[in-house]
């Protein structure tokens, strides 16, 4: 029994190992990712209760197409380019989560200001160009 359980720990080792040097340079797993594989799932469920309809058939390849978007996302080695993306996510979700501010691009520079709401219409400057606009809040 000692020696199967060398064994065992062995092939742990050399899967381990293995994974590693496979995922090595690769971009792996960020929010984006994990939002993205829940709603595959949830769109799988869906399905599961949809089977008969058309709902249900949309549910299924949607959650085939967002879990293998997923898998891509995670295999990547254009690790730049899925970290802009996770990036621009969590922006979005941020500025979702704020109801006290609205956000403004600058006509210039196109620069992002943050203004407070419901402020009636106000006169914003830049912060960074020091272009003044007005918008209403």
């Amino acid at each position: 029994m000692n020696q199967f359980s060398a064994w065992l720990r062995n092939l742990g080792a050399r899967i381990r190992t293995g994974l590693f040097h496979f995922m090595s340079g690769r971009y792996g797993t960020d929010r984006l990712n994990m939002v993205i594989l829940c709603v595959g799932v949830a769109a799988s469920i869906l399905s599961a209760f949809f089977q008969q309809h058309w709902v249900g058939r949309l549910a299924w390849v949607l959650s085939y197409v967002l879990m293998i978007w997923a898998i891509f996302r995670s295999l990547s080695r254009n690790i730049n380019k899925r970290y802009q993306e996770n990036r621009r996510f969590l922006l979005m979700l941020d500025r979702i989560k704020d109801r006290k501010n609205r956000y403004f691009i600058c006509p210039r520079c196109r620069q992002t200001v943050r203004v407070p709401r419901h402020k009636g219409k106000i006169a914003i400057t830049c912060p960074k160009c020091k272009e003044r606009f007005q918008r209403r809040t």
